[in-house]
């Protein structure tokens, strides 16, 4: 599908004012997307976890407006409060989308928003924040016209999102979603999210993500500039290149089941992502040393249990550890006995690989 066929839709009739509302996962990247050009179109493909537990829940009141200024009309609360700070990014976010949804300046929206998990925990929070509302806004078109496919509805939805944040994209479906044109991946795209069309071995069924809250302060950088460091990074080539070969041999092991192979992957591209903003210009340590405990923790308990447990990491100190169902009654004390300790005020959060947004 191409931009054209997400701005031809004909509205059969307009509501005065409704109400909808979506929970949107968070996601968790196995290849990282790291580096970004015009349009919020990604440098390299990548491929995801979706998640289950950490969600955004967002519910829309939407009214027409009496008087059409030709201005976006929206109040924003975040857990129950106003929060004037986070308007700017939801302004720039229907700017962005308002050739697609040609309404959104006729009505007035109250966006009512929260998170199942702590706000400033280092969960990608904009990734289920901006996909939870481009839902929202699609419900309303879907009302809008006839016939609507499921299908259209969530291509056009990972669309949308990948407007507010490049991530969202990959929040709508699941429990895999590659995003990012890709020789070896049938149906890719750099204009939305697809559920992984292959095979998938049943090990990875109920997959495990225990988010371990090593810092939970603001960024030290964001994650947009942390993009634009890519260009003209000295390995960014060389980054794309190693992202597109990871990406082909995740084929095989999601195929396989081999959790060896799994791992070596998957704790490679967090490094490598780590490595980056390392080398950037100027260069970012994102890692703090109970993020370095942690890994060497998982490290060693691995080589000892001879269990499949590993990590990866977004952009932030915080550590994914990454287990199969099967090994969760040895890997999940080892957690809290050993990891935890290594947290802030020794917060985690359980969750596992999950199937993508809902309808509220």
């Amino acid at each position: 599908m191409t931009e054209k066929d997400f701005s031809s839709v004909s509205y059969t009739t307009l509501k005065e004012e409704g109400v909808v509302a979506y929970s949107s996962p968070s996601n968790i990247a196995l290849v990282k997307y790291w580096g970004k050009r015009e349009n919020q179109i990604p440098a390299n493909p990548s491929i995801s976890f979706t998640l289950d537990a950490c969600t955004t829940k967002t519910k829309v009141h939407y009214k027409k407006k009496n008087n059409k200024n030709g201005e976006f009309s929206f109040d924003f609360l975040f857990e129950g409060e106003e929060k004037e700070e986070f308007k700017p990014k939801i302004k720039t976010f229907l700017k962005r989308i308002e050739r697609y949804l040609p309404f959104l300046k006729d009505y007035h929206f109250v966006i009512n928003t929260s998170n199942t998990f702590p706000h400033s925990s280092g969960i990608a929070s904009s990734a289920s924040g901006m996909s939870a509302l481009a839902l929202c806004f699609m419900q309303m078109e879907r009302s809008f016209v006839e016939n609507m496919t499921m299908e259209y509805f969530n291509r056009k939805g990972s669309f949308l999102s990948r407007l507010g944040s490049g991530s969202a994209c990959r929040s709508i479906e699941g429990p895999l979603v590659q995003w990012g044109e890709s020789k070896v991946i049938e149906g890719s795209s750099n204009l939305y999210g697809i559920k992984y069309p292959y095979n998938v071995h049943p090990i990875y069924d109920n997959y495990h993500d225990t988010i371990l809250l090593v810092d939970k302060g603001e960024k030290q950088v964001s994650s947009s500039v942390g993009h634009e460091l890519m260009h003209g990074h000295p390995y960014a080539v060389n980054r794309f290149a190693q992202a597109d070969t990871n990406l082909d041999k995740l084929k095989a092991v999601f195929s396989n089941g081999n959790l060896v192979d799994f791992i070596s992957i998957v704790e490679s591209e967090a490094l490598t992502l780590h490595a980056m903003m390392m080398t950037s210009s100027p260069y970012f340590i994102l890692m703090k040393p109970n993020t370095l405990s942690i890994i060497n923790s998982i490290w060693k308990f691995r080589e000892q249990s001879k269990t499949h447990v590993c990590f990866t990491l977004d952009a932030g100190a915080n550590v994914h550890v990454l287990y199969p169902e099967s090994e969760k009654d040895v890997v999940f004390p080892f957690i809290k006995e050993k990891l935890v300790p290594f947290c802030q005020n020794g917060q985690y959060i359980c969750d596992r690989i999950g199937l993508g947004a809902k309808k509220l």
